[in-house]
């Protein structure tokens, strides 16, 4: 019996053992079937590194806003929009009552969205201020749902929305979400944002907005500027094709990806940066925009990847490089080239006049409006070799001189240029050239650059001759009747035209075909700038054109009305002498150069005069004789082959005194009240 004991408990002991040990090696499995299911359902959980939400302050109902809170649940709730020590958690009721008293009244409203305003602790502190002070200061705030900024006031919001409005961004031009993940996730605190813009997308940062911080920089003040310089780019592909096209500074690549998913086989694009994330940042939204990336093609990751890769094919191919942009022009030819460095561009125009073709467009953006507005006259003379003053016309002045180094830079390489576009606005100066090679035609172009004198009492000014004297240059008295010296000598500056009519009319139509509504009134203002005429009369005109070609640019001139009815009552175009003849006669007429400098209404105003209506006047000057337009470069500006002293006395001649109008007013109220 004894035996029997011990045998069974043997046997009990030995089955305990085998079931422990499977226990055992059945455990490390059951942990790593639990942590995959850990990482799945936190992977379901995680948003996509490209999502950007929307701030909770902004809603479109009052409901939605209420729904922040379970305001159906027990106890006491804190508000969604305040901080504990603001306002303290409290029953449904009252902080229903909160919601819509404090935070749903003073909304500001943007296509059907309503931005609360928001008291948590969202904008930085100052450092200088004190804790209280900047709990009452720095608090209380709106979200701007188009850039995601922080604005304290209610009327600053408004203005703030009113210039996304005038830009042309909207809510809708920004996606808040997107399908495509970037290579990396995103530094631990910075979400990518993803922008539209003339339907390329682009993966922008958070500090996206500063130089300084951000190498991939992107202001979306110069939407024009890159709608500008597409254009020009679209009339250069219609006349050959295909092209090879540079963007030199890429930053997040916008331009270039915008050149070729519109442009398509017309254009070979390829993108440049020096810096690494940039670069990184240029293949990204390559990827994004379905461009293939030449060197490597990347398609979408996942395990569906060989069959996504044979359904989808890229729409355009671009070459990003990681290399400086002095470097690549040097090393390469190029059919189109755009400079748009941060400051000044004057460091790159040797390198890109070096291999240029012939007939090529170079375009440069600059924004150092500091020096080139007479800011920093000492960087005036350091950058550009030119001594200015600040006048009425700063502008265009800006424009003169800017050209006038490029100018220089192109006969260092024995050509010259033409210039096609200039423009200059708050944010920039563009100067769109086409260069023309060999040595008489940089000799031609020099020439066009010359001294000008500026009296600064009554801001008349000419330009300087070639091998004139300075005295008694100027037409103006004001050196005989004032004391001291009045005169200043302003350059050397570019005395030729700054528009060509032709190709303006070109990108006119361009940005018609690709629906580019934000510059087409910028366009025609420049086209009636370089006619000399007033938009009236380039709506209203005839619309029967002929071409003539002249130095590459295909320019529209109008016919006259015989010409037109001619053409149309036999069907057919002049052929031989006669239409060699017209074009004889029309050529002077379409190379009459627009007037140099224009004069701002308000500067030249009589106290104590009423001034007429700018297009009334504009008229008054045509009765008198006189070429007249309006100008982009001054919105009060009047441009126009009057001297000063034919302008002030047309304006005078149309102004009312002041007086006159009150007296006749107050004769016409005693009339009124003592009939005769």
């Amino acid at each position: 019996m004894a035996e029997l004991t011990e045998e069974v408990v043997a046997q009990l002991h030995q089955e305990d053992s085998n079931i422990k040990r499977e226990d055992e090696e059945r455990a490390p499995a059951d942990a790593a079937d639990a942590a995959e299911q850990k990482d799945a359902a936190a992977g379901d959980s995680k948003p996509p590194a490209t999502a950007v939400e929307r701030h909770i302050s902004i809603q479109t109902k009052l409901e939605g806003l209420e729904m922040l809170v379970d305001m159906n649940g027990a106890g006491r709730k804190s508000c969604p929009l305040c901080p504990e020590e603001k306002f303290k958690a409290c029953y449904s009721h009252k902080l229903r009552r909160h919601l819509q008293n404090l935070h749903w009244k003073v909304y500001v409203e943007f296509e059907g969205h309503k931005m609360c305003i928001c008291h948590l602790p969202c904008r930085n502190l100052k450092p200088s201020l004190g804790v209280d002070q900047a709990s009452g200061r720095h608090i209380a705030h709106y979200h701007c749902v188009v850039c995601s900024a922080t604005i304290a006031r209610k009327t600053d919001m408004v203005s703030h929305l009113k210039r996304h409005v005038n830009k042309g961004e909207t809510e809708a031009s920004y996606s808040s979400s997107s399908n495509v993940v970037p290579n990396e996730p995103a530094p631990p605190g910075q979400a990518y944002e993803i922008m539209k813009e003339l339907g390329t997308d682009v993966q922008l940062l958070p500090n996206h907005t500063t130089p300084q911080k951000s190498d991939t920089y992107f202001s979306r003040k110069m939407k024009s500027n890159r709608q500008l310089v597409f254009c020009s780019l679209a009339v250069l592909a219609e006349e050959r094709n295909p092209l090879e096209c540079l963007d030199a500074f890429g930053a997040t690549g916008i331009m270039g990806l915008q050149w070729a998913k519109h442009l398509r086989n017309a254009v070979r694009v390829t993108i440049t940066d020096i810096s690494d994330t940039c670069v990184k940042m240029i293949k990204e939204n390559c990827e994004l925009n379905n461009i293939r990336v030449d060197g490597g093609q990347r398609g979408p990751r996942g395990p569906d990847r060989a069959g996504a890769e044979a359904e989808t094919t890229p729409v355009a191919t671009v070459e990003v490089a990681k290399m400086d942009a002095n470097v690549i022009m040097h090393l390469r030819s190029f059919d189109y080239i755009h400079l748009d460095p941060f400051g000044t561009a004057v460091n790159y125009l040797d390198a890109a006049f070096r291999n240029i073709r012939n007939l090529g467009i170079i375009s440069i953006t600059s924004t150092d409006t500091g020096s080139l507005y007479a800011k920093s006259p000492n960087v005036t003379l350091r950058h550009y070799g030119c001594h200015i003053v600040r006048t009425e016309y700063y502008k265009e002045l800006a424009a003169r001189m800017l050209v006038a180094s490029v100018c220089r830079a192109a006969a260092r390489c024995n050509k010259g240029i033409e210039v096609l576009l200039t423009v200059a606005l708050e944010h920039f100066v563009l100067v769109v050239v086409r260069v023309l090679r060999g040595p008489s035609q940089a000799d031609e172009s020099a020439k066009k650059l010359r001294k000008l004198m500026h009296c600064q009492w009554c801001e008349a000014r000419v330009f300087l001759k070639l091998g004139n004297m300075v005295d008694d240059t100027l037409p103006c008295d004001c050196h005989g009747s004032l004391p001291g010296k009045t005169a200043v000598q302003l350059g050397p500056l570019w005395s030729g035209p700054l528009f060509n009519t032709g190709f303006l009319r070109k990108m006119l139509s361009a940005a018609v075909r690709h629906s580019m509504d934000d510059i087409q009134p910028l366009v025609k203002t420049l086209i009636c700038e370089s006619e000399g005429t007033t938009l009236k009369s380039l709506v209203h005109g005839s619309s029967v054109l002929t071409s003539q070609a002249e130095c590459g640019v295909v320019i529209k001139t109008l016919q006259s009305g015989d010409e037109a009815r001619l053409a149309d009552l036999t069907g057919k175009r002049k052929s031989g002498e006669e239409s060699g003849n017209v074009l004889k006669k029309l050529k002077p007429d379409a190379s009459l150069e627009h007037p140099p400098f224009y004069y701002s209404i308000h500067r030249h105003s009589i106290r104590g005069m009423n001034m007429p209506k700018l297009n009334k006047f504009l008229q008054y000057l045509m009765e008198a004789g006189f070429r007249v337009s309006r100008t982009h470069f001054d919105p009060t500006g009047v441009r126009t082959d009057a001297t000063l002293q034919q302008f002030k006395s047309v304006l005078t001649k149309y102004s009312v005194p002041t007086f006159t109008k009150a007296a006749t007013s107050t004769q016409t109220s005693v009339s009124s009240e003592n009939p005769a």
